[in-house]
């Protein structure tokens, strides 16, 4: 399956990219830390708490749509 091996590449690029420049993966993260940051500071952890989850699910969800 040609389509599997593609995932393995890109995930084997995105590894080798984070272990090379953690600063490249510091930049592209920074946004949703700060926004977690700001909504626990706000509202507490239990809402950054469902906000980190709704974040995940929409991720998963969006990645197999994609597909």
């Amino acid at each position: 399956m040609p389509g599997k091996d593609v995932n393995r590449i890109r995930a084997r690029s995105a590894l080798e990219t984070v272990k090379e420049s953690p600063m490249i993966t510091a930049v592209a993260v920074a946004p949703v830390v700060l926004a977690l940051a700001v909504v626990w500071w706000l509202l507490g952890g239990f809402a950054a708490f469902v906000l980190l989850v709704v974040l995940g699910v929409v991720v998963v969800v969006g990645g197999k749509l994609l597909r």
